[in-house]
């Protein structure tokens, strides 16, 4: 397997902690290999559990072996850790070992429309990144509405659940994604993911024909 893909992460009715399709060393130099295994088998694994066990509570309320008032406290943790769930393992599907790639084809075209350039794209993007108050994401999706590329800034996970969005590239910046390495150099790990975006797979899921499908990479 060389990406990941959201159909990895739910199998058996269950969400699932989806297999790396690099080791945990190889993404040197944006993370070294006990970074990337305390984010991804604590963090993310985190997340994995909790959406399992909101999803088991809200089954409950659900045949009623719960008190009805549980529902809104499972509707709000599914959210949260689904969420997160979800927008990890599109991070770890849109890095990679190889470094140094620029977007090609009609990605790069449509980057220019958007931004003007890819050096346009790449100011937004950083800048986004570095902006989000605390811990969120800075997010690349494509728009329903305009059908034009454009930039988000989310706060924690559940604000990056937008209707009709296709996220197309996500950088965390949450602090578990770089303190070990950078500690508060926030900038100079964004520096360091921008160097190792894969961007086959980002013009994977900007090309995929299929509206519902966020990450569409067969």
């Amino acid at each position: 397997m060389d990406t990941i893909c959201l159909c990895d992460g739910y199998e058996d009715g269950h969400y699932v902690l989806p297999p790396l399709p690099y080791d945990f060393g190889a993404l040197e130099p944006l993370m070294d290999a006990e970074m990337l295994r305390v984010h991804y088998e604590r963090h993310h694994a985190a997340y994995v559990a909790g959406a399992n066990a909101a999803s088991e509570m809200m089954r409950k309320v659900a045949l009623g072996e719960l008190p009805e008032n549980m529902a809104a406290i499972a509707a709000r943790n599914l959210s949260f850790n689904l969420a997160g769930h979800m927008l990890h393992t599109l991070y770890w599907g849109n890095i990679s070992p190889q470094t140094g790639h620029r977007p090609q084809g009609e990605l790069a075209d449509a980057l220019n429309t958007a931004f003007g350039s890819y050096e346009g794209f790449l100011r937004v993007f950083c800048n986004a990144a570095l902006g989000v108050q605390g811990s969120g994401w800075a997010i690349l999706a494509k728009d329903a509405v305009s059908h034009r590329l454009v930039v988000l800034a989310a706060h924690r996970h559940q604000d990056a659940l937008l209707p009709r969005m296709r996220p197309l590239l996500v950088c965390d910046v949450w602090e578990h994604a770089y303190y070990l390495r950078y500690r508060n150099n926030r900038a100079g790990y964004v520096d360091a993911f921008m160097n190792q975006i894969c961007w086959r797979t980002v013009c994977k899921r900007f090309n995929c024909k299929n509206n519902h499908h966020v990450c569409c990479q067969s």
